[in-house]
C-alpha cells in the first residue's frame, strides 16, 4: 500500500483491512518518507495500536513495540496477565491501579459513522426555583440564530432548552415560552442545587439521545449540532465536563455567535496539504482575547476522522437579548428518563446560607461605575455616584476591583455599597447596559472584559493616557468631584448633551 496515493479517509478505509504489524510500519516509514501527514502519521499509529491490543495478540507477543521494556527478555505464559503485571513493579509494590499513568490507556477519538447532528441545545440555569436571566438570553440567541439557519440552509433544526431540578416542569414550559421548540427536563428532588456528577451524566445521557422511547422518540439523529452554556460558575463547571464527556470542544466565556461556511486550508484539518476543505453551518465564538482589547473568533472544527459536534461556547451573561415572553408558544415539554445511580450523590448539602439581598447589576439601562478617582474623598465620591444614579430612572451603582481591594475608610451609611458583590469585571460581573458610566476608572484588561459591550462608554478621568480612553465612546477630562455633580444636574433637567474630549481614537475635542 502506498499511503501517498491515498486521502487520509481513504488511508483510514485501507487501514481497517490491513491486520500485519510489519506491513502497517511499512506504510508508517514510507508516509513518514513521502507526504508525511500528520493526521495520516495518527492514523497508521493507531491501527498498529489496535492491532497490537491484548486479544490480537498471538502466543502472548508483545507485537515489536520499539518502546517495549521487556524485549529480548523471556515472555510471560501466554495470556499471564497478571504475571506481567507484577514483573513491571520492581519494588514489590502493589499493583498498576491505573491511576499512576492515566493517559496510558488514551486513544484518539474517531468519529461516529456517517453520524447525524442536529439543532441548537441550550443549558437552562436554575436558581430557586427561576430560571437564571441569562438563560432567558440564550434561548433568544438561539432562536434567532436557528431562524436563520432555516432560512440560509432550508433545514428546520430547532432550539432544544434542557434543564434538571426539583420540580421543574413549569419551568420547561417557561423555556418554550422563550423561543424553545423542545423543552427536555428531569426532574429529582435530589437535583435541587448543582451537583457535578449527576448534571454531567444526565446531559450527557440526555444528549447522546438515550433512555426510553418516550422521552427519545422525538429526535432521530446521534447528538446536538450546537450546545450553549452559561458562563456562570455552575455552568463553567458543567460546560468543561459535558463538552469533555461528548468529545467535543468548547469555546469559553463567549459574547457573540453567528452561523456561516468556512473554508479551511490548514493541512491539519483538510487532511492533505494543498487542498482547502469547506466546513458547512459551522458555529462562529467570538471571546475577548487575553489582552481584553482584541476578540478572537473560535471554530469547533476538529481533524479527518473526528468528530467536532456538538460545537460548544460558554456564554457570558447579559451579551443577548431573550425575546418577549409569549406564552401561547407551542412546543414539545418532555420528562428525560434516566436512573440516576446513589453513588453520584456522594456529596450532600446538609445546612447552607442564603444572602437576604444580593446585588444584580445586569438589566439596567445605566450603570455607574465608580474607581479609584474616589481616593481623594472616598465617601464624597460614593455619595456622588449615587446622586448620579438617582438621577436614572433605571440605574445601579459598581464599582472596580480597586475599591474592593483598597483601604479607602467609608461612612456607614455608604459603606455597603463598596463590598465585592458591586464589582465589575473578569471576577466580577458582566455587564452590558445602554449607557456606561465609568469615574475615575483607569480601564485594566480585568475591568474591560465586563463591560465592553456596553452600548455607550462615557469615561471620566483627570488623565488623558488613561488606558479606558481607548475604547469609550465619550471621553471627559476632569476630576469626577467636579464633573459628576454637573452630570446629575444635567440628567435631573433632561438636558444631556455629551461632548468628547476623544471619541476612543485619539481626538482632541474637549467637553
Amino acid at each position: 500500500m502506498e499511503p501517498g496515493e491515498h486521502t487520509v479517509d481513504e488511508l483510514n478505509e485501507r487501514l481497517e483491512t490491513v491486520d500485519d504489524e510489519e506491513v502497517l510500519e511499512t506504510v508508517l516509514e514510507a508516509e513518514q518518507s513521502g507526504q508525511d501527514r500528520k493526521t495520516a502519521r495518527e492514523a497508521i499509529r493507531s491501527r498498529l495500536e489496535a492491532v497490537d491490543a491484548p486479544g490480537n495478540e498471538e502466543n502472548g507477543a508483545s507485537g515489536g513495540d520499539e518502546d517495549d521494556e521487556s524485549a529480548g527478555e523471556e515472555e510471560p505464559d501466554a495470556g499471564d496477565d497478571e504475571s506481567a503485571g507484577e514483573e513491571e513493579s520492581d519494588d514489590g509494590g502493589e499493583e498498576d491501579d491505573g491511576l499512576t499513568h492515566p493517559t496510558r490507556d488514551k486513544r484518539h477519538v474517531r468519529a461516529l459513522a456517517d453520524g447525524d447532528y442536529e439543532d441548537m441545545w441550550v443549558f437552562c440555569e436554575t436558581q430557586g426555583g427561576e430560571l437564571l436571566e441569562v438563560s432567558r438570553e440564550m434561548l433568544g440567541k438561539a432562536r434567532r440564530l436557528m431562524d436563520q439557519f432555516s432560512e440560509d440552509y432550508g433545514d428546520e433544526e430547532r432550539v432544544v432548552a434542557y434543564l434538571m431540578g426539583d420540580d421543574c416542569e413549569g419551568l420547561a414550559e417557561e423555556c418554550i415560552a422563550y423561543g424553545a421548540d423542545v423543552a427536555l427536563y428531569h426532574d429529582d428532588t435530589r437535583l435541587e442545587r448543582f451537583l457535578h456528577k449527576p448534571y454531567t451524566e444526565i446531559s450527557a445521557h440526555m444528549a447522546r439521545g438515550e433512555g426510553t422511547a418516550e422521552s427519545t422518540d422525538w429526535r432521530d439523529y446521534d447528538k446536538p449540532r450546537y450546545i450553549l452554556f452559561p458562563a456562570t460558575n455552575n455552568g463553567r463547571d458543567l460546560s468543561a465536563k459535558v463538552q469533555a464527556e461528548l468529545d467535543s470542544g468548547l469555546a469559553s466565556d463567549c459574547s457573540d455567535l453567528f452561523i456561516e461556511e468556512n473554508e479551511v486550508s490548514n493541512p491539519v484539518k483538510t487532511g492533505e496539504p494543498g487542498v482547502k476543505k469547506t466546513f458547512e453551518k459551522v458555529l462562529h465564538m467570538k471571546r475577548p482575547d487575553f489582552s481584553g482589547f482584541e476578540y478572537s473568533t473560535i471554530l469547533c472544527l476538529d481533524n479527518p476522522g473526528r468528530e467536532f459536534h456538538p460545537q460548544g461556547a460558554s456564554i457570558i451573561p447579559g451579551s443577548f437579548d431573550p425575546i418577549e415572553r409569549d406564552d401561547d408558544r407551542e412546543g414539545d415539554v418532555i420528562e428525560h428518563d434516566m436512573e440516576l445511580d446513589e453513588d453520584w450523590f456522594r456529596v450532600e448539602i446538609t445546612e447552607y446560607d442564603q444572602l437576604e439581598a444580593g446585588v444584580d447589576l445586569t438589566g439596567h439601562e445605566v450603570v455607574v461605575c465608580l474607581g479609584r478617582g474616589i481616593a481623594d474623598d472616598p465617601t464624597v465620591g460614593m455619595e456622588l455616584g449615587l446622586d448620579l444614579v438617582d438621577a436614572f430612572e433605571d440605574a445601579e451603582l459598581a464599582i472596580t476591583r480597586g475599591i474592593v481591594t483598597s483601604s479607602y475608610q467609608f461612612e456607614g451609611h455608604v459603606e455597603r455599597y463598596s463590598k465585592e458583590e458591586r464589582q465589575i469585571g473578569e471576577t466580577g460581573q458582566v455587564v452590558a447596559p445602554q449607557l456606561y458610566i465609568a469615574a475615575g476608572v483607569s480601564g485594566a484588561v480585568q475591568h474591560k472584559v465586563g463591560m465592553d459591550q456596553s452600548d455607550t462608554i462615557v469615561a471620566i478621568n483627570t488623565d488623558t493616557d488613561a488606558r479606558i480612553r481607548d475604547f469609550s465612546d465619550y471621553f471627559i477630562e476632569g476630576d469626577l468631584f467636579e464633573v459628576l455633580p454637573r452630570l446629575t444636574d444635567a440628567v435631573e433637567a433632561g438636558e444631556t448633551t455629551l461632548e468628547a474630549v476623544a471619541d476612543g481614537h485619539g481626538g482632541d475635542g474637549h467637553e
